[in-house]
Order: C-alpha cells, then sequence, then structure tokens
C-alpha cells in the first residue's frame, strides 16, 4: 500500500509541468497565432497587431485609422497568459512604452526578425520570428 502511494505521489508529481513547459506550451501557442495574424493580415491586406501586457494578450485589426479588437475570430480572441503577471521583452526594442507590447503585421509577406522572451520567476523562454512568417521557440 505504501509503494503504492508512493508511486502515486511520484506520478502525479512528474505529471505536474515546470514552469518552463508552461512557459513553452505558451510561446509555442503565440507563435502559432502569430503566424496566424501575419498571414491573415497579408491576406485581408489590413494591419493586424499583436497586444500583450504581463496578463494577457490580444489581437487587433486596424479600422479606418483606428486599432479595433478582434472580437469575431475565435482563434484570435483575447486570451489570458496561463502563469501571470509574466515579464515580456522585444529586441530589438519597439518604439514607445514598453506595455503593453505591440507588434504590427503589415501587409507585406517579410518583416523584420525579432525575439520575443518571456519569464515567470526563475524561467524563461524565447520565441524568435525570423521576418518571413516561421517562429521557433528557444
Amino acid at each position: 500500500m505504501v509503494i503504492a502511494g508512493i508511486t502515486l505521489g511520484l506520478v502525479s508529481f512528474n505529471a505536474m509541468p515546470d514552469e518552463r513547459q508552461v512557459l513553452q506550451q505558451e510561446a509555442q501557442r503565440i507563435g502559432l497565432l502569430l503566424q496566424m495574424a501575419r498571414e491573415e493580415a497579408i491576406v485581408r491586406n489590413v494591419p493586424i497587431a499583436f497586444e500583450a501586457d504581463g496578463s494577457r494578450y490580444r489581437f487587433l485589426v486596424r479600422k479606418d485609422n483606428r486599432w479595433e479588437v478582434l472580437t469575431q475570430d475565435d482563434m484570435l480572441r483575447e486570451r489570458e497568459f496561463k502563469r501571470a503577471p509574466l515579464g515580456l521583452a522585444i529586441d530589438p526594442p519597439l518604439p514607445g512604452p514598453a506595455l503593453p507590447l505591440r507588434l504590427v503585421f503589415g501587409r507585406e509577406p517579410v518583416d523584420k526578425p525579432f525575439l520575443l522572451t518571456m519569464t515567470y520567476g526563475d524561467a524563461s523562454v524565447t520565441l524568435r520570428a525570423d521576418g518571413i512568417g516561421h517562429y521557433v521557440v528557444d
């Protein structure tokens, strides 16, 4: 009985992802969503932006010289980070305030590469964008 309890405890402890794994999954999800937003901007022929602060992220579309939150798109809807608050940093730095961080995807198929670093506690992951639509989590 004791051996079974210890084994079950170890299995359940190992089944819980650590902070880095959670960040990696979050970064992979964001990478896929950024790829989708970039493609939508090209197809719709209108700029689409990714906006994030330490607790949530969302996508916006440019209409009549103003940004509107995408509410009708189930994939590009507003979401909360699984672990919050997150530290967010982008390299090269964007002009303007640090938060909310805003990446804008235009109609062009090529953009500037960037690194988006997400941190929570001691864990950190980086999402690398190459400027032509590929996103890799390090």
